[in-house]
């Protein structure tokens, strides 16, 4: 684009006040001008220690043109100053489209998800989750100034990547530009994965007061922290680790690999675990589930618990006893909450609805762990966690194949969750991973906040008929069976 990028001029405080309606003239008798620099619209009002600031963006027939500006710059002593960022557009430009929006948003997505596999593939650093596929936010109507002006569709996509926007042609439909205009950064860190009993096989290690041990530090695997938003702390996309005990983590080179003695490791566990997760509901093709940064608090509860807040949408990781986030288990159960929290508002209001929620975060840790157990102990949920109140082995907190049915409920959610969560471990097993986690997925979208075992369980089986027909719908109906909830 040819701009007159930063003409600062100085004028006098009497031409302090301009036209919002601006365009090329000519004079009197010449012929008709062929361009135009459109209109103004103000947009932003900045007062500074020096003066006032007002920021125009440059629009044309009603719409904004990309990169337009104008600003005008008022100081306290009288002077003002101008700049001026506006494209040149030719007065008979249409701006009628023949490409919906629809249409661009899936073309710009499909260059943004191609170029974020082409990146990940061409990197040092390889992972079990492939790149999520793109997702879009609104598609705005806009015109391209210059010498190659011409309407488009502007959208903006989310990626491995992070933040996108492309042009979409709104007449022929070819991606004219697309770029990353986030400044999200890959970081370094250091986690169990998904904790110490799992990785190392042995149901004999113990926490030890969160001491260092050479046991422990062989258990520990340096990751890539994506999804960064280069702020130095451990923000991004998917997780934000909104305070911890002993400060939050910071690193201006975003190096974060500590030792599981430091407070600061379990704040790394805590992201990265999240972002895996929110990068493999993506791969689902899930666009809708928890799709934020979450919040934690880590390590600020003294209690050997943690737990969800609906109410300012906060996960809280407990110290007591090991620290609850050295257990990626602990973590994707609490973040189970948020999921189910966010896909229906105000979900678990009364016991059936409370055991399913304590159910599914049990599932959810569980399949969480799959590619990574190596199979090992996989229905034994929380198995770090539990070594410091559990002298059994296994050392579980619960289990996801306990065998019971509706016949055992107590009207105590985590009990009672232990039904549910049988029902969907079989499902997990009938169907496979991809398959039954999808099912899960798509049926919570459908219950209600008060929902009954049985209400779920048709949701789920509906959920099951609509995906994949009525093969999986009957292997969904019969784990259901088995727990005599249908």
């Amino acid at each position: 684009m040819t701009k007159r990028r930063k003409a600062v001029v100085a004028v006098t405080a009497g031409l302090a006040t301009i036209s919002l309606g601006l365009s090329v003239t000519s004079a009197a008798g010449a012929a008709p001008e062929t361009t135009t620099l459109g209109n103004l619209k103000l947009i932003k009002t900045k007062t500074s220690l020096l003066g006032k600031h007002y920021w125009y963006q440059q629009t044309f027939k009603g719409l904004p043109v990309v990169n337009g500006y104008y600003a005008k710059h008022e100081t306290k002593a009288g002077g003002v100053e101008i700049a001026d960022g506006r494209d040149a557009i030719p007065v008979d430009l249409d701006v009628s489209t023949k490409v919906p929006a629809a249409t661009a948003t899936s073309s710009a997505n499909s260059v943004v998800s191609a170029r974020a596999a082409r990146a990940r593939i061409a990197g040092p650093h390889k992972d079990a989750v492939p790149a999520p596929t793109a997702t879009q936010g609104a598609a705005q109507l806009a015109v391209v100034g210059g010498k190659d002006a011409r309407v488009v569709w502007k959208v903006t996509s989310k990626s491995a990547e992070g933040v996108s926007q492309s042009l979409v042609d709104a007449k022929s439909g070819t991606v004219v530009e697309s770029k990353v205009i986030s400044q999200n950064v890959d970081g370094h860190g250091s986690v169990f994965d998904p904790n110490p009993v799992v990785s190392e096989k042995n149901e004999k290690l113990t926490d030890q007061n969160d001491k260092n041990q050479d046991a422990l530090f062989l258990a520990q695997k340096n990751v890539i922290l994506r999804n960064l938003d280069g702020s130095g702390k451990l923000n991004g996309t998917y997780v934000n680790i909104t305070e911890a005990k002993g400060g939050v983590a910071e690193n201006t080179n975003n190096n974060f690999v500590y030792q599981r003695a430091n407070n600061k490791f379990e704040q790394v566990m805590a992201y990265y675990h999240v972002n895996q997760t929110q990068e493999y509901i993506h791969q689902l093709g899930f666009t809708e589930v928890n799709n934020e940064s979450q919040d934690f608090s880590i390590n600020t509860f003294a209690g050997d618990n943690s737990f969800y807040s609906p109410d300012d949408d906060m996960i809280t990781m407990g110290e007591g006893g090991v620290d609850d986030a050295e257990d990626a288990e602990v973590i994707w159960h609490e973040y189970g909450h948020a999921i189910q929290d966010d896909v229906v508002p105000g979900f678990g209001s009364n016991v059936p609805a409370g055991s399913i929620g304590e159910g599914f975060g049990d599932y959810w840790a569980v399949t969480m762990s799959e590619p990574v157990s190596k199979g090992f102990e996989l229905p034994c949920v929380m198995d770090w966690d539990a070594t410091s109140y559990t002298s059994t082995e296994p050392h579980c907190l619960r289990r996801t194949d306990t065998g019971k049915t509706t016949d055992d409920i107590v009207g105590e959610v985590h009990d009672d969750g232990e039904i549910w969560s049988n029902a969907l471990w079989d499902i997990n097993r009938a169907l496979g991973r991809t398959k039954a986690n999808k099912v899960i997925l798509e049926a919570t979208f459908f219950y209600d906040p008060d929902t009954s075992f049985a209400a779920a369980a048709q949701d789920t089986v509906q959920a099951a008929r609509l995906l994949y027909g009525k093969p999986a719908a009957q292997q969904v109906t019969d784990a259901f069976k088995a727990r005599k909830i249908l």
